[in-house]
């Protein structure tokens, strides 16, 4: 009994499932691009990668099917896998669409490399008259970047030619992407009513392929400024990081320089007076006194015991002068007489000429 060779089944239903997959994934970046929906809202994001699942897995499938070769024309697809070569942008575009802060400079870096793999296709089949972008040190392979007419240099900010030729060519992918889309939208009529012969669905996915290369162009050159603003910003984070690791150093003891010694013995040290004792030599040394409040009444010291004496003096005057001393009274009046013969200031003839 011969054996069952199920090859063919293979064959007949890769395709089917490839096409599906394809419409499916296409289907889902339509409806993620065009709704309202918060884009970070989770159900918009589940969305968002069940797609990117869908379309990777039919990557995998065109790989192994071996579909497209550099060796072979434009003519030479078939006109049902032209679709195909919209792959890399789909997913391109629905990793733009993931909104994980922590990620994003992954994510942008993933869908770069998808645009770029878009792009070098459509090069490689001339789908389109266009140059292709420079390849970041980043994404760059050791032999992509000695390529011949794959790589060009980044044009200097400063170069007025370049900046010139960079805003002329974004007028122009303005202007064929318009063009593109008005007539993707009458080709498009005739393909969704099924009426559609081999060369309108080819003309439909030819105007695909050539709108999805100025799409990529521009997401490609916002990528670029994106990432510059992302590695710095990651350059900022380290660097704060590696501040806030370093132990905090002790604070600097106030100091006067060795030629200004001298002066500041003289005028002082140009900010208020150093602590000529510690808490703890204070407190001795008020304890010794009796000054403490927890040691009673404190001693008098000597500056308490110089007014006191005074005040005491005084008092005794005014007692003599009460109990009519006739000592104090002859030198109240004598004193009286002399202040009415001499006016104020008499005898104080210091520095008058």
């Amino acid at each position: 009994m011969a054996e069952y060779d199920n090859t063919n089944d293979v064959s007949v239903a890769e395709p089917s499932k490839l096409s599906d997959l394809l419409e499916r994934g296409w289907k889902i970046f339509e409806e993620v691009d065009g709704t309202n929906e918060p884009l970070a809202s989770t159900s918009i994001q589940v969305r968002v990668k069940r797609g990117i699942s869908m379309l990777e897995e039919a990557s995998s499938m065109v790989a192994l099917l071996d579909l497209f070769s550099r060796n072979e024309e434009l003519e030479e697809i078939a006109t049902a896998d032209l679709k195909y070569l919209l792959l890399p942008a789909l997913l391109g575009a629905l990793t733009m669409k993931q909104t994980s802060r922590d990620k994003r400079l992954e994510i942008v870096r993933a869908a770069r490399a998808y645009f770029m793999d878009f792009l070098k296709r459509c090069r490689e089949y001339n789908m389109s008259d266009f140059e292709l972008p420079h390849v970041t040190n980043e994404n760059a392979g050791p032999d992509e970047a000695s390529e011949n007419g794959l790589v060009t240099p980044k044009p200097c900010t400063s170069d007025l030619v370049s900046m010139a030729k960079q805003r002329q060519a974004k007028i122009e992918r303005y202007r064929q992407r318009k063009e593109l889309e008005a007539r993707l939208s009458d080709v498009r009529k005739a393909v969704d009513s099924g009426q559609a012969d081999d060369e309108v669905s080819r003309d439909f996915y030819h105007l695909n392929v050539r709108r999805w290369v100025n799409v990529c162009l521009e997401e490609i050159e916002s990528i670029d400024q994106e990432m510059e603003i992302l590695t710095k910003m990651d350059g900022l984070k380290q660097g704060a990081a590696k501040q806030s690791a370093q132990p905090a150093r002790p604070p600097m003891k106030p100091f006067i320089l060795t030629k200004d010694a001298v002066q500041a013995r003289v005028f002082g040290a140009g900010y208020p007076s150093l602590a000529t004792m510690t808490v703890d030599e204070w407190y001795d040394q008020h304890r010794k006194q009796g000054a403490m409040p927890d040691q009673g009444i404190p001693r008098r010291v000597a500056g308490v015991e110089d007014t006191d004496a005074k005040e005491m003096e005084e008092e005794d005057k005014e007692k003599k002068a009460e109990n009519d001393d006739e000592e104090s009274l002859l030198k109240a009046r004598n004193w009286d007489d002399w202040k009415e013969t001499h006016r104020r200031g008499y005898g104080n003839r210091h520095n008058m000429g």
